[in-house]
């Protein structure tokens, strides 16, 4: 059994089928059709050979009889370009960049990686205190008192500029839904600032990374130390910071855990999807794609465990319960995918019900679009 790859958090990894390298524009190449390409960001020298992404091309090969390729990115945008064109066929892509080449390319979903609880998505959330206004709106059994229309006029504390949980998900939901009016021109990221400044206050956390209230952390402690009156985070966020049983273990400005009301969360944040270009990824390469890919979550590399009378060293398939003994750990799937694609698993995934809510959201924002055109350097 052949494998190994490596790929960073936010840049992906591409499958293309049937393309040669040619100049952007050209679509695939026909001729080309026993040839799967995967697309990733490749570096000159790999100190830990176990993140080699040729390891992943080799288990793809193996598992589609076909012959696989690695096809060199730099960055999401020239993913996007990639799927485009039909230089690549399918990639683990961020979800904002997934989003955007869903709705300008029709590129689609194919599978999706998972979170170290198993889903494909986190719960974003915006967490009050225990006995503010929000949080007795909430928890008051009346349909008529609305917590997020009480947040107009406190202070918000979000995680960063434009990141998902902490600021694009609450934004897009409380501006889609008619709380926040947008403030500016619609086609530039710029009014998203001043319509949290209009609907929140303008002492608004918005830190910059790095600084103290940066972070689904600093997001927290700004909630927590008073600064702020609502936080937006993930749904794991209060447990991870203040929820172990050992104090010493909790950050320092938590508070006790049931100070912290979530309100109902408004939408997800999606893990990142495997996406191609339905323009050149016929059905049946679909389904050979998807299985190779899948067939990674039914190995684990054994040392000497023991299968049935024997103990044995070597990459378990649980689903023939067999074992191949001439293989290295970072060929088995297991190690592929935590060295190489940086999660526990993949699973089947559609692009409407991975991105659907996500992208309707998002999608709410003030100059969305021109924003992920100009990060992503995608050109009409």
């Amino acid at each position: 059994m052949l494998h190994a790859t490596k790929k960073p958090i936010l840049l992906a990894l591409l499958i293309v089928l049937g393309s040669t390298a040619g100049c952007i524009g050209n679509g695939a190449d026909s001729s080309d059709s026993n040839i799967i390409r995967i697309a990733f960001e490749i570096k000159d020298d790999y100190t830990n050979a176990d993140m080699n992404p040729q390891i992943l091309a080799d288990f793809m090969s193996e598992q589609t009889g076909l012959e696989v390729e690695l096809y060199p990115i730099t960055s999401e945008g020239a993913i996007i370009e990639a799927l485009r064109f039909g230089h690549a066929d399918i990639a683990f892509m961020d979800a904002g960049a997934a989003w955007r080449g869903w709705q300008q390319y029709g590129l689609e979903g194919l599978a999706a990686d998972t979170k170290s609880d198993g889903r494909t998505y986190y719960n974003a959330h915006a967490v009050v205190l225990n006995g503010s206004d929000a949080a007795n709106a909430y928890l008051d059994d009346n349909a008529s008192t609305d917590p997020f229309a009480i947040l107009e006029g406190t202070t918000s504390c979000h995680t960063g500029w434009l990141k998902s949980a902490g600021m694009l998900l609450p934004m897009g939901f409380l501006i889609s839904e008619g709380y926040a009016p947008v403030v500016g021109p619609e086609d530039d990221i710029e009014s998203l600032r001043s319509t949290i400044y209009s609907y929140f206050s303008e002492d608004a956390s918005i830190p910059d990374s790095g600084t103290p209230y940066s972070s689904y952390s600093g997001a927290l402690h700004c909630l927590s130390d008073g600064t702020g009156d609502v936080a937006f985070v993930k749904d794991s966020s209060v447990a991870a910071y203040c929820g172990s049983d050992d104090p010493a273990a909790n950050e320092d400005w938590c508070l006790g855990l049931d100070e912290y009301i979530l309100l109902p969360s408004y939408g997800q944040a999606p893990s990142h999807p495997v996406m191609f270009n339905p323009d050149f990824l016929d059905e049946d390469k679909q389904r050979l794609v998807l299985d190779a890919l899948l067939a990674l979550n039914n190995e684990t590399y054994l040392e000497d465990g023991v299968v049935g009378d024997a103990v044995v060293t070597g990459c378990l398939d649980v689903n023939e319960n067999t074992v191949d003994e001439d293989i290295s750990p970072s060929q088995c799937g297991d190690h592929i995918l935590a060295n190489i694609l940086n999660t526990n698993g993949l699973v089947q995934a559609d692009t409407e019900t991975h991105l659907g809510i996500y992208g309707s959201l998002i999608g709410a924002i003030p100059g969305i679009s021109n924003y992920f055109d100009t990060k992503y350097d995608i050109s009409s």
